[in-house]
């Protein structure tokens, strides 16, 4: 069999250090990009240069991502998978508060970027029959207080998500959409900058999902039959569930 080849974006923590992790022991080659070059080193010491090739540029920068992705030598180049994970939340506070540069940047990240690396592989994923898997959110379905533009941004991810597979029907690609719920990494610390009390406080006791479980949920998705395609894939923890609608009552 040919070694399959993912590039899997945010991989130096969370989802996508472990999603690193979970194929590359499924034997795949794996094209591992985020800003921290250090951590995209670690992955590479950790599996093996011939394993893992780091690719270090910010998402937001449209032209160093072009170069990266150009540069890729040839055992790297032939992309079956792509994993949209990066992204993030800035802030808790209500809309009303909000830091508009902190809205901008959210976009910038989880959606522009996000459909411009998409554009730029499309054709060989188109080639290749390969797969896409895009990191979404339930922020995106469900709304919550201070979720303002980070769930507008996830809910976009999902809807896109749908609509490139409307558009590439017939080519055999495949596109599947992820959408966590109360998951504990680096997201809270970075939503808080750098709170790691808040972060302690949120999943107490939740017995949240870890990296791993949505590492395992997409290398399930990547690996079934190339005849099945899992549109949609909501994933939250026993403890959680959807909270319903609030009320404001007049005093």
């Amino acid at each position: 069999m040919n070694t399959k080849t993912a590039l899997i974006t945010g991989a130096t923590s969370g989802f996508g250090a472990a999603a690193v992790d979970r194929f590359v022991a499924g034997g795949w080659r794996v094209v591992a990009t985020g800003r921290r070059a250090d951590r995209l080193q670690k992955l590479v010491d950790k599996h093996g240069a011939d394993r893992v090739h780091p690719l270090a540029f910010d998402m937001r920068d449209e032209a160093a991502m072009r170069a990266a992705i150009a540069g890729l030598p040839a055992e790297f180049a032939g992309i079956d998978l792509l994993v949209n994970n990066a992204g993030l939340a800035l802030g808790t506070v209500p809309a009303q508060q909000a830091d508009l540069a902190q809205w901008k940047q959210m976009i910038d990240t989880n959606i522009t970027a996000l459909v411009t690396i998409t554009h730029l592989l499309l054709p060989t994923l188109i080639e290749r029959r390969g797969a896409i898997v895009n990191i979404s959110s339930i922020a995106g379905s469900y709304p919550y207080k201070g979720g303002n533009v980070y769930g507008g941004s996830k809910a976009f991810v999902s809807q896109f998500t749908q609509n490139l597979r409307t558009d590439l029907h017939g080519t055999g690609v495949r596109v599947s959409s992820v959408e966590p719920g109360m998951a504990e990494t680096e997201f809270t610390l970075v939503r808080t900058g750098g709170d790691q009390e808040a972060s302690d406080k949120l999943y107490a006791g939740v017995d949240p999902i870890t990296a791993q479980d949505i590492a395992e949920s997409i290398w399930w998705i990547a690996t079934l039959p190339p005849h099945l395609n899992i549109n949609r894939l909501e994933v939250m923890p026993v403890n959680q569930s959807a909270a319903g609608l609030q009320v404001h009552r007049n005093a």
